[in-house]
Formats: structure tokens, sequence, C-alpha cells
């Protein structure tokens, strides 16, 4: 019997509203740790009784094996599947675990998973039978997910001569009891339903029925996979009519839509050779598990397909294809309820901001190869109403950011053409650069950021590099060596010194302009700003025009981090408010003071903040006008304290990165007219990259780049004029050397610049942490 259209087109409506334009899958390996079963399904090949000189178990060198081949293939996921208890059947099972030095079948299951996730950093996730309350929660530590098929509600299928008949743990209300004790264990759970095995479709909903009615208990449902029977010779159902096409398209839209929406609805595409797209029409939103180095065990007759050709198939379907961790994205980012903390560090390297599957192996800051993007190149998709109310100069609503940052396939590709469009139009072929020097007069900082690697104080002293300040006749004498090699800016920050007034801040100022008058200040992170007017008892509003006066030309708007309070409670909770560094920055512009903006980002965020973040800078803007330029600075993970804690992610994909510098040309679009590329995070091929989808301007020459380089990486310290000139040129465009404010240096600085010799080995004086 034919689904129905208007059935399927209902599915499918209610997939999209869920999941958009993705159908996830996750890469894994397949670990049949045991396929010795106390059960006797009539339709079952994965299990079969003990056989002479076969092992009934796989050994722990033969299970790394596996999950090694698997982690070189770029898996993240082991799948451990075992029959149900063979040890109360079998006495093979029983001696083979007493061999091996368990009592039971699942206690070998934890120290395998266990080890598996030590050894190899793949995901566990278990599929590991019937079980108590007890042995959930104790497997609970070693896996991110667990799984059982309730297959069907049907006790009918329990009598002779019916598929479940000998097989115990087959009876429904035992199989519920397993599923409701890892709702009540907060384990993320997979389940679903069997069809085709003499089940009606009354039945299947029933089956349905009761899985939601669990999840609505306990929410701890992240999928239901709508399986399709296959017959197999040498079983008793070997003759048993296969359900064809159109009940299994008919089963996977009653489950989609019985199935609240935040529950993932699959079906294997190894079982639904041959009317993919049809699965997809029907409201699937996920393949399942996909192994490229291991077959199907329970399936061995139907070959997995190859992920290229599942991903054409998909966007032939009109979705793309994207690969997910073994945990759901949903459970992630409320992991302190639902994950063992004791997983928390692998399930954070392992995704990306959306929760979703970390498969590039690129990291800002680091030297390593571009992962393949798609081509970049005007598309229409269904992101093209929010892109034209972008070039519209319209305020994009939060839910419109986050779809463009979660842009992926073709949606990529048309997303980084439309903010190119725009920098082309704002900006034209040009791309400009400062000749500047970042000056650091301290390290030493009274706060507790845990993303800085850079500053120095009582709870970072075990960091790279020792604490450190400058006199201001030292900072006046790099000024003095930048101006000799053709700076028109110095940009000046530090950590908050625990003896540093607001005093402090004018008599610098003061100092560099006496000697060097043509020389623009560019200083003083919203953070410093605030905490120079407190310890003066005054207000930034009241403190911004002394410094105005007393040489600072504007203000790097840094210290933003992420403008969301939720984040800032992680990463930097003694630091100003967002409210506070709205504050600053506005206060500044109303004392004639211009500012740049950043957005430093990739480590416990997600794109929902960032989006409130834009936005918050879009407003502030749109207020002031006071803006010059947005700077996305990708988190540098590696020597980051929250990320040698286990804490965060490790920075954000290169397609998260290339995303916040189109995304924010679009959201800026006719309010901040320049989007800069760091150099420094993103390396020159990525930089350049950048500058195709959307950016314009590549920074400075820095002279000495510190607070990044803390963080551990490895793009330089340094980029001289010939070399960002050739960075620029290299794809096409035209370089021009620029002003603090844009404008354009005099010829004698241009000439100084290109003519200027290595600058010599830097010395800091050491001093002691306070």
């Amino acid at each position: 019997m034919e689904p129905g259209p208007a059935l399927m087109r209902a599915a499918a409506a209610v997939r999209d509203a869920a999941f958009g334009d993705r159908i996830t899958y996750s890469r894994k390996v397949f670990i049949p740790l045991t396929q010795l079963c106390r059960d006797s399904c009539h339709y079952c090949t994965f299990a079969h009784p003990p056989r002479r000189g076969e092992a009934a178990y796989l050994s722990p060198d033969e299970v790394l094996a596996i999950a090694r081949a698997g982690a070189v293939a770029g898996c993240q996921e082991a799948l451990f599947t075992l029959g149900d208890k063979p040890e109360l059947r079998y006495r093979a099972a029983r001696d083979e675990l007493d061999r091996l030095g368990h009592a039971t079948t699942l206690d070998y299951l934890f120290a395998m998973a266990d080890l598996v996730r030590r050894e190899t950093g793949l995901l566990p996730h278990l599929n590991a039978g019937t079980m108590t309350a007890d042995e959930i929660a104790r497997l609970r530590a070693v896996s991110v997910s667990q799984g059982l098929m309730l297959e069907t509600l049907s006790d009918r299928l329990m009598q002779r001569g019916l598929p479940h008949f000998g097989s115990p743990d087959k009876q429904p209300e035992v199989r519920l009891a397993t599923i409701a004790a890892a709702g009540a264990a907060a384990v993320p759970f997979t389940s679903g339903i069997l069809i085709g095995i003499g089940e009606t479709r009354r039945e299947r909903i029933d089956s349905l029925l009761a899985l939601r009615a669990l999840h609505a208990a306990h929410g701890h449902l992240q999928e239901i996979i709508v399986q399709n029977f296959r017959a197999k010779p040498g079983t008793r159902m070997a003759d048993h009519p296969e359900p064809d096409a159109a009940e299994h398209l008919w089963s996977v839209a009653a489950a989609r839509l019985i199935m609240p929406p935040d529950v993932t609805v699959q079906a294997p595409p190894n079982l639904g050779s041959g009317y993919l797209r049809a699965l997809i029409a029907a409201g699937i939103d996920d393949w399942g598990g996909v192994s490229p180095v291991t077959p199907d065990h329970v399936n061995p007759e139907k070959p997995w397909p190859h992920l290229e050709a599942l991903a054409r198939e998909t966007a032939a379907g009109g979705k793309v294809l994207v690969a997910r961790l073994a945990v759901h994205r949903r459970f992630i980012a409320e992991r302190a309820r639902w994950l063992d903390k004791g997983l928390h560090t692998a399930v954070l390297r392992a995704s990306d901001s959306e929760g979703l599957a970390r498969v590039e192996t690129w990291t800002p800051g680091a030297c390593a190869a571009l992962p393949a993007m798609p081509a970049i190149g005007p598309r229409s998709g269904s992101l093209s109403p929010i892109l034209s109310r972008a070039s519209r100069s319209e305020e994009l609503g939060e839910a419109d950011i986050v779809a463009l940052f979660g842009a992926r396939g073709e949606a990529f590709a048309e997303v980084c053409a439309a903010a190119d469009g725009l920098r082309r139009e704002v900006n034209g072929e040009t791309v400009s650069y400062i000749v500047t020097r970042n000056v650091n007069y301290t390290n030493i900082c009274s706060y507790r950021c845990s993303f800085c690697a850079f500053s120095k104080g009582k709870t970072t002293e075990h960091l790279r590099g020792k604490p450190y300040e400058l006199e201001i006749p030292d900072v006046v004498a790099r000024c003095r060596e930048a101006w000799a090699r053709g700076a028109v800016e110095v940009c000046l920050q530090g950590g908050i010194h625990p003896d540093y007034t607001g005093a402090f801040y004018l008599e610098l100022c003061r100092a560099i302009k006496a000697e060097l008058p043509d020389l623009h200040i560019h200083a003083f992170s919203p953070l410093e700003t605030f905490q120079g007017a407190k310890t003066l008892e005054l207000t930034p509003a009241e403190y911004l025009p002394m410094l105005r006066d007393a040489g600072l030309g504007t203000l790097p708007g840094t210290a933003a981090e992420v403008l969301d309070p939720e984040v800032r409670a992680i990463i930097c909770p003694d630091k100003v408010t967002v409210e506070q560094w709205v504050n600053v920055v506005e206060s500044a512009h109303r004392a004639g003071l211009r500012t740049t903006a950043t957005i430093m980002f990739g480590h416990v965020d997600r794109p929902e903040h960032w989006a409130r973040h834009l936005l918050h800078l879009r407003r502030l803007q749109s207020r002031t006008g006071g803006i010059t330029e947005f700077v996305p600075l990708p988190f540098v993970a590696m020597e980051a304290p929250i990320n040698l804690r286990g804490q965060s992610r490790l920075g954000p994909t290169f397609r998260e990165s290339v995303l916040m510098h189109a995304v924010s040309r679009l959201v800026f679009h006719g309010l901040i007219h320049n989007i800069q590329t760091s150099w420094v995070k993103m390396g020159t091929e990525g930089a350049q990259y950048c500058l195709n989808a959307g950016a314009n301007d590549v920074g400075g020459t820095l002279m000495n780049e510190s607070i990044t380089r803390a963080a551990g990486a490895a793009h330089g310290q340094e980029m001289t004029p010939a070399a960002l000139e050739a960075l620029i040129r290299g794809i096409g465009r035209t370089p021009r050397q620029r002003t603090t404010l844009y404008g354009t240096p005099t010829t004698e600085r241009t000439a100084t610049s290109h003519a200027a010799a290595t600058l010599p080995p830097l010395t800091t004086a050491v001093a002691a942490a306070r």
C-alpha cells in the first residue's frame, strides 16, 4: 500500500522545521564484542551458538585493532554490539569470561569501552541488551550513549512459531523497563521499531506511542530507528516476506509525525538501497552509523554505502550530509546533566560549535593544511531571503544569524559569496593593512580569564613565559623603534596589573606623545579603561576624555570575548559585564574616540551566543557610528588554561572561522564597513580565504605579537609589508597601507616601512607576579 503523498509531505514538513536542510550520520566502527546470545530470535544471523575453535568474545587486542583502524579512517564512534547475557545460557561464555578476568559480559563490556576511549579517543555507544538500572548507570561512565531497539510492543510475537518465541529479553515490558531505566539514569538513548516481522500497523503505532511516552517522562531518546526486516538464509524466517519500500516509507512518516520534533528519525541506508531519496521525502533526518571500516554485522549481506555516494544521494534529495557524534547535540549542550563528567573532555574535543562532529584537523594558530571546502559561488537556497534582507542593511533576527552560521555545503558557498559581493560593493578590490607595533607592557594580571595563556598571576604561573612589566621608558623605546620602521600606530595592551591605576595609562600616553607626536596611540581595552577609571573613582565617561587629552587616539575593542552572560560566566567570570563593556565603548564614541570591535570565539560558545554578540555591536554602531572595523579572533586553544583542563573545544573549525567573517559582513552591512582577518590566527592561506568571504583588511604588521603566541600559535610575530602585500596580491587584489582610521599614510611612512631592517630580539625585564 502506498504511504500517500499527503502523509509524506506532512512528515517532511515536521522534519524540515526541526532539522532544516541536514541529514546526519555517525562515522563509526562496529565492534561485535560477542555474538553469543541467550535469545533465539527467528530472523537473526548475528547471534549464534558457540563454535569449535572460535572465541566467544573478541580479545582486548582485537577490540583495539578495530577501534584503531576506525580512528585512522576518521571515525568518531565505537558501536559495541553484543548478544544478550550469553553467560546465562552457555558454559563457553562463562569459561571465557573467567579467563578474561570478568564475571559477566557487561563487566567485560565496561572494560573494553573504557579501553577504546582511552586508547583511541573514539566515543563508545553501547547496544548491550536489556539491563538493570544499576548496570545502565555503571556503563554510563564509559559510554556517551546507549541503545536498545524496542522492536515491537506486541506480546503476540512471543508465541510459539512467531519471531520472538524462546527469547526472554524480547518481552516488551522488559525492554520498556530498560529504556525507562536509561531515562531515569540520564543516558542519551537510541531505540526504534523493527517492521515486517508479523506486526500490524496498529502495533507499530502502539510501539511508537510507548516510546513517545517514555521520552515525555525522561527526555532521553535521541533517535528512533525505523528498521525494515530483511530475510536471511539459514533462519526460520528465511522465506518470510520482506516489507516493501511503500511499507517502510509509511512507517517512517508515521514515526516522524508521532515522535516529538527533538527526536531524530533514522533509517539505515544499507537497508533502503534504491529508495534513499524517498526516505528523505518521508521525513527521515538521520542515516545512523555508517562505517568506512567494518561491515554491518547484523545485516552483513547489506554493505554500507560509500560516504561519497551517500552524500550524493542526500544532495539529490535536497539535503546536505553532515557528520554527528554518537551523542546528539542537545545532550552535549546540557552535558552536566546527560554525560558523565569523565567524558566531557573527549566529547568537547570531538565536537564543533553546534555539537556536531568536528571533522577537520585544522585549528586556529596551527600550521596545518586547510580542509577541503565547497567552491565559493552564488547559489539559490533556503537562506536567500535572509541574504536579501542583509543586502538591504536590515537588522537580522537571532534565528536568522544562527541559520547563517549553520550553513554547510552549497549553503556555505552561498553565504560566502553573498558576503564577498557586499565586500566588493563597499570596499572594491583593495585590501588594506597597517604598519603597527604591538606593545604588551605587562603580562601580570589580577583577573582569571580561563582562555588566556598570556597573563601571569597566582593561578597561571605554571604557563609558559615569565611574568614581566615594562617601565614607561621601555615602552617609549619600543615606540621609537616602531616609528623608525615606518609604523603609523602603536597598539598598547596589557594585563590588569594590581599596582596600576588610571594615572599610569595617562602617564604612558603623555610620555609617548611627548617624544613621538605623530604616532597614533591605539590602546587600552574596555577592561583596562574600566579598571583605570575605577581606581580614580571616575566613571568611564569621565575618564575617557582625560585619556583623549593625554594623547590616546583610539581604543581596541578587545576584552569583548563573547558578549553573552552565559559564556562570560564560564570563561571570564570576574571581567567586565556585557553592559559594562558596551558602556565603555559607547562612552568612548561619545568622547570622540573611535574603536574597533572583536569577538573571541570557538571555546564553550555556540552560534546563538555569536548572534547575540553581533546584534549587540550592530545596535551600538547604529547609535554611535564609532566602530571602525570588526575583527574576528578565533580561539587558539593549545596553551589556553581552559583547554589544558579539558573544558573547551579545540577552537572553531575552519568553516566556522570563515563564516564568522562572512556573517559579520552581512550583519553589519551599511554600518561597519571593514572586516579584518587575523593572519596570526588564520595563517596566510586562511586569511586569503577569508578575504574572498567578506573580509577586506588583514590587520597589521604587528612587529611583536605576544598574546596569540603565548596561546601556542605558530604563524609568527611579524608580517612585513612585503609579505602582507604578497599575501594580498596572491588572490588578485590590490594592497593599500592605511592609518588607524583608514586614511592614507604619508609617502615617507610607506617608504620607511618597506625599507625597515629586521627587528632585533626583545629583551624583557622579569618581574615577580603579584
